[in-house]
């Protein structure tokens, strides 16, 4: 079951999508402003029977909250509460880096299969796992990120615009690459299957 809710952070509104199911968990906290984002997270999580949860801004100028600032709302208390790993979805827009996705998070060996999966199956994006190769700020490493809180920690996807959306201007809603789509998927099937096997 699908519940949207609206939430004010920082004074900032958001419409919060949560649809509980497996145990690993599909997360966009910038919907409404790092473009194709909700939209990726939520067909992976449709593919793959896990838990979503996306916030957007369908009101006023697209704000961007940092993540550690993203409060404990409801919906991301439930979120948190329910799954056991999350795999969390951004967007960068460096221009020395147009190809690159960025694999960070607390839960490095999660981290490797997710990049595995995209350098099998959407070779036009290089991953990398390295932490010293991934800006600082891109790292998602912070223990009050929403990514790090789960049992088992997460993954942070700092993806870029190609690898977020199919056409170079904005569309709504965002159409992701197939391939993306598909890597992702593949991705997280492995992780549910690695689950299991505790």
């Amino acid at each position: 079951m699908t519940h949207t809710e609206r939430v004010t952070i920082e004074g900032v509104d958001f419409l919060t999508t949560l649809h509980l199911a497996g145990p690993i968990g599909l997360l966009a906290l910038h919907g409404g402003v790092e473009g194709g984002t909700a939209e990726l997270a939520a067909e992976v999580a449709a593919r793959t029977g896990a838990t979503l949860l996306t916030f957007t801004q369908p009101l006023g100028p697209p704000t961007h909250i940092p993540s550690t600032r993203m409060s404990p709302c409801t919906p991301l208390t439930t979120f948190l509460t329910h799954t056991t790993l999350t795999i969390s979805l951004h967007g960068h827009s460096r221009r020395d880096a147009p190809r690159t996705i960025y694999v960070g998070g607390s839960n490095r060996p999660a981290a490797r299969v997710l990049a595995t999966a995209l350098s099998d199956r959407a070779p036009l994006f290089l991953p990398l796992t390295a932490l010293s190769e991934i800006p600082a700020p891109l790292r998602g490493l912070h223990p009050d990120n929403p990514v790090n809180r789960t049992r088992d920690g997460g993954v942070q996807l700092e993806l870029p615009v190609l690898a977020r959306t199919s056409h170079p201007a904005p569309t709504a809603p965002e159409i992701p690459p197939e391939e993306v789509v598909e890597a992702l998927t593949a991705g997280v099937r492995s992780l549910m299957g690695r689950d299991e096997q505790r």
